[in-house]
């Protein structure tokens, strides 16, 4: 099965599916899905998601936040609001846009993680589309999160992160903007760094399951998340 997925409308969503997780086995075809939003998709973009068995959605955006117009929600999908963050949160505010605000972020508000992770936890049976605005930052870093619980392993979730720049590239010109891209590697160069370091340094030192135990997911939630996720390889 292919993981980036063609909905019309949006650009950067792939499924999490087919990735090797622990003790044998791999991420579940159609568990979760992530994108930038899916406000834009065309009716034939919702239809696709539909076929691909989205039935939960969960909007990591804050309230009031700039969507793009209305789209054509089929009937049979919940709306979960669950937003990780303000914008004058400290670590938005002087790394945001960039994988520099992923580490400061998840030490000062895992507790807004774990949230968003519940969400995915209590959803009811189907698929599960996670997504912010681009799909890169807050939804990356909750689909970082979501791997590192399943086990799969630090170059597949940095593999992950990193399809995004890509992706949005064809977004940015259909919007006329630049590509933000260029602007998030001025940041990290910068800073003397790269993408694939700071994301790297990030899963070497995270102990997941401590770290968001310690913030509140339970032993049943964390069950919950890697029977959703993970299935025996065949």
């Amino acid at each position: 099965m292919e993981r980036h997925l063609a909905w019309e409308g949006c650009h950067n969503v792939r499924d999490l599916g087919g990735l090797a997780a622990s003790g044998g086995r791999r991420t579940r075809w159609g568990a979760v899905v992530r994108s930038d939003t899916p406000d834009r998709l065309t009716p034939a973009g919702w239809a696709a998601a539909a076929a691909h068995g989205v039935r939960t959605i969960v909007d990591l955006r804050t309230p009031g936040e700039h969507r793009a117009a209305p789209g054509h929600r089929p009937p049979g999908m919940t709306i979960v609001s669950v937003p990780l963050h303000r914008h004058d949160d400290p670590a938005v505010t002087r790394y945001g846009g960039t994988p520099l605000y992923l580490g400061p972020f998840l030490d000062r508000r895992a507790d807004q993680c774990v949230l968003a992770l519940r969400a995915v936890a209590r959803a009811e049976p189907g698929g599960v589309l996670i997504h912010c605005v681009a799909g890169r930052d807050r939804t990356g870093l909750i689909a970082l999160l979501l791997l590192a619980l399943a086990g799969v392993g630090p170059a597949d979730i940095l593999a992950d992160y990193a399809c995004s720049a890509a992706r949005l590239g064809p977004l940015y010109a259909l919007l006329g903007e630049p590509d933000d891209d260029l602007r998030v590697r001025a940041r990290l160069a910068e800073a003397g760094t790269t993408t694939e370091e700071v994301v790297s340094a990030l899963l070497a030192r995270l102990d997941v399951e401590a770290r968001l135990t310690a913030a509140g997911l339970t032993a049943a939630e964390l069950t919950t998340l890697r029977d959703r996720l993970t299935e025996p390889c065949p």
